[in-house]
């Protein structure tokens, strides 16, 4: 018994030498495709639903959901380019619950942008910073970890159809 417990643990160090493997590397995230989301959403939500155009592929969806029983809630993640986070969130909630969740507790700062003909109003939080746009009936809220920049290019890149 104690023979085939060494032979197991020899050949379980065996492999463990020989196969390759990166404990530093990041887990792979994998993309995912939202367009079946994203048509029914725009189709269901009683405002309208945004997603971005002609963003560079290095651009990554991650996530993707449509929720038509809590205010019709959107929402659509990405990882950006150099593996920040940046979310886009719509809801036709009240806007103080809404923003508060989806900014994960950050607050308004007196500071707006204008992006694409709009004026978004910029948040600030420990965890994630954000661009607000309050119209057509429902509260739009692009946030994440990236910055105010690349915040502003997906927000410049929403579009509505």
């Amino acid at each position: 018994m104690v023979l085939s417990l060494a032979v197991t643990i020899l050949a379980a160090g065996v492999v463990y030498l020989f196969i390759p493997h990166d404990e530093d590397a990041a887990p792979e995230v994998p993309r995912v495709d939202y367009r079946v989301e994203l048509l029914t959403a725009r189709r269901a939500a009683a405002y309208p639903i945004v997603a971005p155009e002609g963003l560079a592929r290095e651009w990554k969806a991650t996530s993707v959901r449509f929720r038509g029983d809590e205010g019709d809630a959107w929402h659509l993640g990405f990882h950006a380019p150099d593996g920040e986070y940046v979310q886009i969130e719509q809801s036709t909630q009240k806007p103080k619950a809404f923003i508060d969740e989806a900014t994960q507790g950050a607050r308004a700062t007196k500071a707006t942008q204008e992006i694409a003909g709009r004026n978004w109003t910029r948040w600030t939080g420990g965890r994630y910073d954000a661009l607000v746009l309050k119209e057509d009936g429902a509260t739009t809220v692009v946030a994440g970890t990236g910055s105010f920049g690349q915040l502003a290019e997906m927000a410049g890149a929403l579009k509505a159809k």
